[in-house]
């Protein structure tokens, strides 16, 4: 059973920094693809990085590029989120997701198929 467990949200000053996690478990961690998706209260989820497991490369999204970056621990089948210089705007639920790699691109953020619970984060003075 596919089982992904956020954890590391919490509430920071703008200009802050947090390092989210997700431990993925009961699945083959092999190319497959793994992102952060965040969903800010009211509005529509939106995606933030990507990376494919077999190989690392990875994707963030304009908006937080320079700010976010997502990195994996094969060994711990743990993927990160580290993100710093937090502003109000960043503030959301952020969720972990993944799915198989399959013959399109991790980074086109489609067809994620398993997600975690999500952890929440807040950015405000």
């Amino acid at each position: 059973q596919v089982q992904l467990v956020e954890s590391g949200g919490g509430s920071v000053q703008p200009g802050g920094s947090l390092r989210l996690s997700c431990a993925a478990s009961g699945f083959a961690y092999r190319d497959v693809c793994m992102g952060w998706f965040r969903q800010a209260s009211g509005k529509e989820r939106e995606r933030v990085a990507a990376i494919l497991s077999s190989n690392g490369a990875t994707y963030v999204v304009e908006s937080v590029k320079g700010r976010f970056t997502i990195s994996q621990d094969i060994s711990r089948k743990t993927v990160y989120l580290q993100m710093n210089s937090l502003k109000p705007e960043d503030t959301a639920m952020y969720y972990c997701a993944t799915r198989p790699r399959g013959s399109n691109s991790c980074f086109d953020f489609k067809n994620y198929n398993a997600w975690g619970q999500g952890t929440q984060v807040t950015v405000s003075s």
